[in-house]
C-alpha cells in the first residue's frame, strides 16, 4: 500500500467537502438573490393575501418620464390600496346603516363616497358582501381600518395608477377591460403590453427555471418583462401641454396638437394634443374620440409649411436659390384648373426667398417646372411622405402621396404648396428632421431604455436613414427658414439677436365632400433652433380655429414662446 494514500485521501475529502460548501453558498445566494430581488413584489403580495383576493393580485410594469438630467420619474405605475366593504345584513340588524355612512364620510373628502349608491346596496335584503369603494387610498383605508366598525372590511387592492394625470395622456394611453381582459388599449399601454404586462400569480418553483424560462422567451423572440423609460420630458411637455390649450381656449379650436423633437436622433421630447383626458378616471369622457391620438393617426393636408421641402428639392438638384427671380403673375393655370396667392395679387419680378417669406404658391410652381414633375415627386417620395414613420405607437397611419404618381402637372404644383398631399403630424416632423440635421431621415421614437425584470437593461439607439438631400441644400433651406423669422414673421419684431431660429407657417383649407371649405382651415408651424446647429424641432397645429385666416395669428407667437421656453429651461448657447 502506498504510503502518500491516507494523505490523497484526506484532500480529496478537503476539496470535496470545500466543492459542497461553495454549491451551497452559490444555491443560498441564488435563492436569496432570487426572493428579494427578482420576485420581492410576488412575495410581498403573497404575504399580503390575508387582505387580498385573489382577483386583485394585480402587477404591472412601470412606465417613467426622463427629465434633461436624465432622472427617471413615475408616469405609469401600480398603486396600493384598499377596496371598501359592506356586509349589509350586519349593518341592517345593528341599525347602523345611516350611521356607517356618516362615520366613514367624516374620513373621506366631501362627495368621496356617493351617498345614494351607498344607501342602494346597505339595504340589500339577505346580502353579506357589497364593495361600496375600490380604489380607496391607503391613508383613508387604513384610518377607517382603525375604526373598527362592524359590517365594514377593508380587502388589499391594486390598480393602475398615473401621477400625472392628464400629462402625456395620448402618449402613455390606459388599461381597460376588454370583456375578462384587462390589457393597454392606447398609448405606450398597448404598444408595450408584452413587455409591461406581469403574471402575478405564477409560481416561480426556482430561478434556474425562470432563467431557463426567458432564455427560451429571448430565442422565441417574445419579449422580456420589463420597465420602459420614455424620452418624454415631463416639464416641457407640461409646458407644450399649457400652450396648446391656450390656443385651443383662445380661438375656439375643434383640436390642437404638437410635436418636440431632437431632429438629429428622432427622439421625442414632449407631443401633446388638446383636449386631453385624464387616464384615472378615463370612463368620465363620453366622447372616445377624444382617445385617439392624431399626431400618429390622423392625416392632413398641411399648407404652406411644405412650401421648405419644396425647395429643397430644387436646391439639392441645382436649377434654384434663394436668389432665383421669377415672374409673379399672382395665378397660374394647369389642367383646366387655376390657383391664386392667398391674396391673388402679382408682385412681378422677385426671388424665392420673397416667395418663401411672403408664402406665394405661385414661386413653388415654378421651382416646380425647374425640377420637372418626376423628379419631384421622387425627391418627394423619399422623404417617404406615404409611408408610416414606424415610431413605437399603436395605430399609425400612413401620409397619403398617391397625387404624386398622377401624370397631370397641377397635381405636383398643388403638392408643391401643400394640398392634395397628406402628413401625419409625426410624418411631417420627420421629414422637416432632415432640413434640421442635415439632410438625413431619422426614426422618431419615445421609448429609449428598457429596464428588465430579469436584471440588467437595454438602451434604444437612434435610427438614422438614408439621405435625402445634401448637407448644403439643408443648410441654404435653413438660412431661408432664418430669413423668414428675422425678415417676415411679425415684419421683423420676431428676431432674436443672439439665437439664429428658423420657421414657416402654413395655412390650408379642409377638404370636405370632395372639396375645399372655405371657412375651415388647419393652421400649422414648423422650426427649429438654433439654425446652426439645430437642438429642437417644434411642430404646431390647430384645426378649425374660429375668428382668424392665418396661423401667423395663431400659432406664431406661440411658437416664439416654445423656442425661448426651451433656450432658457436646456440652457442652449447662443450662435449669433
Amino acid at each position: 500500500m502506498n504510503k502518500d494514500t491516507p494523505k490523497n485521501t484526506i484532500r480529496n475529502r478537503a476539496r470535496f467537502i470545500l466543492g459542497c460548501i461553495l454549491v451551497f453558498s452559490l444555491f443560498l445566494f441564488v435563492k436569496i438573490y432570487s426572493v428579494q430581488v427578482v420576485h420581492s413584489d410576488y412575495f410581498s403580495e403573497k404575504a399580503d393575501r390575508q387582505y387580498q383576493r385573489p382577483a386583485n393580485a394585480f402587477n404591472r410594469g412601470t412606465v417613467y418620464f426622463s427629465d434633461k438630467e436624465n432622472r427617471i420619474i413615475s408616469a405609469a405605475t401600480v398603486r396600493t390600496g384598499f377596496i371598501l366593504v359592506i356586509n349589509p345584513s350586519t349593518l341592517q340588524k345593528n341599525g347602523t346603516v345611516e350611521s356607517t355612512y356618516q362615520a366613514i364620510s367624516k374620513v373621506l373628502p366631501e362627495g368621496y363616497l356617493d351617498y345614494e349608491d351607498y344607501i342602494k346596496r346597505a339595504n340589500k335584503v339577505g346580502d353579506t358582501y357589497e364593495e361600496v369603494k375600490r380604489q380607496l387610498e391607503e391613508n383613508y383605508g387604513e384610518t377607517i381600518s382603525a375604526l373598527k366598525i362592524p359590517g365594514v372590511s377593508l380587502y388589499k387592492d391594486k390598480w393602475r395608477y398615473y401621477p400625472g394625470g392628464n400629462l402625456a395622456s395620448h402618449t402613455l394611453g390606459f388599461m381597460a377591460y376588454k370583456e375578462n381582459d384587462i390589457a393597454g388599449r392606447y398609448g405606450l399601454e398597448r404598444f408595450y403590453e408584452d413587455s409591461l404586462r406581469r403574471d402575478s400569480d405564477k409560481a416561480y418553483s426556482n430561478f434556474f427555471a425562470e432563467l431557463f424560462s426567458n432564455i427560451k422567451t429571448v430565442a422565441t423572440g417574445k419579449s422580456l418583462e420589463a420597465d420602459i423609460v420614455t424620452t418624454i420630458e415631463p416639464h416641457t411637455q407640461a409646458y407644450l401641454e399649457s400652450a396648446l390649450k391656450g390656443i385651443s381656449d383662445t380661438y375656439s379650436s375643434q383640436k390642437t396638437g404638437g410635436i418636440i423633437m431632437n431632429p438629429k436622433t428622432g427622439e421625442i421630447v414632449a407631443m401633446a394634443l388638446y383636449p386631453s383626458f385624464d387616464p384615472n378616471h378615463f370612463g368620465k369622457e363620453r366622447d372616445l374620440g377624444i382617445f385617439k391620438n392624431d399626431l400618429v393617426e390622423s392625416v392632413y393636408e398641411m399648407g404652406s409649411i411644405i412650401k421648405p421641402l419644396t425647395m429643397a428639392v430644387g436646391i439639392d438638384l441645382g436649377v434654384v436659390n434663394a436668389k432665383t427671380t421669377y415672374n409673379d403673375k399672382g395665378f397660374v393655370t394647369s389642367d383646366n384648373r387655376t390657383f391664386y396667392n392667398f391674396d391673388k395679387k402679382g408682385r412681378g419680378v422677385i426671388t424665392l426667398q420673397e416667395a418663401l417669406a411672403k408664402s406665394l404658391n405661385t414661386g413653388f410652381a415654378f421651382v416646380v417646372d425647374k425640377v420637372g414633375i418626376e423628379k419631384f415627386g421622387e425627391y418627394f417620395r423619399s422623404f417617404e411622405i406615404g409611408q408610416k414613420t414606424d415610431i413605437d405607437l399603436p395605430n399609425e397611419v400612413a401620409g397619403l402621396a398617391s397625387n404624386l404618381n398622377s401624370p397631370r402637372k397641377i397635381e405636383y404644383y398643388t403638392a408643391s404648396f401643400g394640398q392634395g398631399i397628406a402628413f401625419t403630424p409625426i410624418g411631417l416632423t420627420k421629414a422637416f428632421a432632415s432640413i434640421a440635421n442635415g439632410g438625413e431621415l431619422v426614426k422618431p421614437y419615445v421609448v429609449k431604455r428598457y429596464d428588465y425584470m430579469i436584471g440588467g437593461s437595454k438602451t434604444v439607439e437612434p435610427k438614422v436613414g438614408k439621405r435625402v438631400i445634401k448637407e448644403d441644400t439643408a443648410r441654404q433651406v435653413r438660412d431661408m427658414m432664418v430669413y423668414n423669422v428675422d425678415n417676415s414673421l411679425f415684419d421683423g419684431k420676431a428676431k432674436n439677436p443672439r439665437y439664429s431660429i428658423g420657421g414657416k407657417t402654413g395655412t390650408a383649407q379642409i377638404a370636405e365632400n370632395g372639396k375645399y371649405a372655405e371657412d375651415r382651415f388647419l393652421h400649422s408651424f414648423v422650426g427649429f433652433l438654433p439654425a446652426s446647429d439645430p437642438k429642437f424641432l417644434v411642430f404646431l397645429y390647430t384645426v378649425n380655429p374660429r375668428g382668424v385666416r392665418y396661423s401667423s395669428e395663431t400659432l406664431a407667437q406661440p411658437f416664439i414662446d416654445t423656442t425661448k421656453y426651451l433656450i432658457n429651461y436646456y440652457q442652449i448657447p447662443p450662435d449669433r
